[in-house]
């Protein structure tokens, strides 16, 4: 029994929020340093998070130095809670960040991935952007002919801009869909299709999972 099982035995409502943020932010995590592209900016979530750990801050800042000793004890344990989400929010950020500097043109121009960024990752991919064909210019793009300095170029059928790998191969296990049945994955370009059952794990490639994954039918592990 996973830690699915368990959950789905109690009552959602009865779940606290923050352990409930904790779950969706781990996953999150998890998926996204997994995944080869990009994926949606959570942005609900990170809020929550955001504003939690503003708080505790703010709690531990404001009770530090207390002479009770219980008080003392739950400090170390909020800074403990506190430092596990702060790790979650950096690690996170760092992965796509990699992903947004290993493609950046790639999210910029492709309306889907780019709507799939924060405005403040819009505003890093731009600026990145900027500053590498600023150096490329300065450092030999400019001795090439006007017709030959585009980073986008896309003449002869062939496109100078490269985006991740969507046949990568990925391992996926199954969550269920509606009442806990099994989902259809389709390989899309084949005939192949296979049934993902909650907690089957698999290999495969990406771009065959992206469905279930993105309608959290499915998640990377």
């Amino acid at each position: 029994m996973d830690i699915d099982d368990i959950l789905a035995e109690v009552d959602g409502h009865a779940i606290p929020q923050e352990t409930r943020d904790l779950q969706e932010l781990t996953r999150a995590w998890v998926t996204e340093r997994s995944a080869p592209e990009i994926l949606p900016w959570p942005n609900a979530l990170i809020e929550r998070v955001l504003e939690r750990i503003r708080k505790q801050i703010e709690l531990i800042e404001t009770q530090t130095g207390t002479p009770d000793p219980k008080l003392s004890f739950r400090l170390i344990i909020l800074q403990t809670e506190l430092e596990r989400f702060k790790f979650l929010i950096r690690s996170y950020l760092r992965a796509r960040l990699h992903k947004i500097d290993a493609y950046t043109l790639h999210h910029l121009i492709d309306p889907a991935t780019k709507a799939r960024l924060s405005d403040s990752e819009i505003q890093y991919a731009t600026a990145h952007s900027t500053l590498l064909h600023r150096h490329y210019h300065s450092s030999f793009l400019g001795q090439f002919p006007r017709g030959l300095q585009r980073l986008d170029d896309s003449q002869g059928g062939v496109s100078m801009v490269e985006g991740p790998d969507l046949e990568r191969a990925v391992f996926v296990r199954g969550r269920g869909g509606r009442d806990g049945e099994s989902v259809e994955v389709v390989v899309e370009g084949t005939d192949t299709r296979f049934g993902l059952g909650k907690g089957d794990v698999v290999v495969c490639r990406w771009g065959a999972v992206r469905g279930v994954v993105g309608r959290g039918e499915a998640e990377l592990i």
